[in-house]
């Protein structure tokens, strides 16, 4: 799993984003686990994902960030990325976002697409 670590602070949440190509649900729940492994993402508030399986098409966990996993599956689909889980891991901060976190997360996603 490729970790970028932090890519940015907003009114006291934090975001990371992190991800590994698959090509299946049980390869995705295992990069999660694996993920989950690491306490500081175990704690976090929101591990939300996306990848699109080239075998069964788009699979997305909001993890109670409702809406964030399809912002990352459009954002693989422009690309044309398939068999890549992207996570997306949020530390809430104490202040609600708004439609704020939605932006957060296409950074997130954007800064880990531009490294690959």
């Amino acid at each position: 799993m490729r970790l970028l670590g932090q890519i940015l602070t907003d009114r006291g949440s934090k975001y990371a984003v992190s991800g590994v190509p698959v090509s299946s649900r049980a390869e995705i729940d295992a990069a999660l686990k694996q993920l989950k492994r690491d306490k500081a993402y175990a704690k976090a508030t929101h591990n939300t994902w996306a990848a699109l399986l080239t075998e069964g098409g788009p699979i997305k966990g909001d993890d109670g960030e409702a809406g964030a996993g399809m912002v990352i599956i459009r954002m693989l689909e422009r690309e044309d990325l398939a068999d890549h889980l992207i996570v997306v891991t949020r530390w809430y901060g104490g202040k609600h976002l708004g439609g704020d976190r939605f932006r957060h997360v296409q950074t997130c996603v954007r800064a880990y697409l531009d490294a690959l």
